[in-house]
């Protein structure tokens, strides 16, 4: 079982590795879809800007309601960049707002007993959930989406 600082650290690097993978994109390739049925990089980058405080207020939940198992809601990509203007939003402003959400539950995370990661939550689709496998979802959501940013930058030759 990895250390809260380990857990930490693995999910901060998702930001900065996200933010590398988008580097030198123009706003064109940015908005671009390469790929048929795929969503642009932008949209990607929104869709992980918008699902970081989704997946920040499970953790909180579990870790502020001890008496009680929370209830850990699930949400709709599919809505979520139907509804939003994804393409009208800017980039930097989405990078800055998933780094500033990391750093913050990062500490958060560093500074639990192995006691508190082992709290649940109940998902309302995935049943109990202990904080540990809530955290290993975070660290592991970023890395999915960086094969399609790469997928969709091979496909426009950069």
């Amino acid at each position: 079982m990895p250390t809260p600082a380990e857990l930490a650290d693995q999910y901060l690097k998702g930001a900065a590795d996200l933010r590398a993978a988008v580097k030198g994109m123009t706003r064109e390739q940015l908005l671009a879809r390469p790929v048929a049925g795929k969503w642009s990089t932008l949209e990607v980058v929104c869709h992980i800007a918008d699902f970081e405080p989704v997946l920040v207020d499970r953790m909180k939940r579990i870790l502020t309601m001890y008496a009680d198992v929370p209830l850990l809601l699930s949400a709709d990509e599919n809505l979520f960049v139907k509804e939003l203007k994804y393409h009208d939003r800017d980039v930097e402003e989405e990078l800055a707002l998933i780094e500033a959400t990391r750093k913050q539950m990062a500490r958060i995370i560093r500074a639990l007993t192995p006691e508190q990661l082992q709290l649940q939550g109940n998902h309302n689709k995935k049943g109990l959930m202990p904080l540990e496998r809530v955290i290993q979802m975070a660290i592991g959501h970023i890395p999915s989406h960086l094969k399609f940013v790469e997928e969709k930058r091979k496909a426009l030759g950069i």
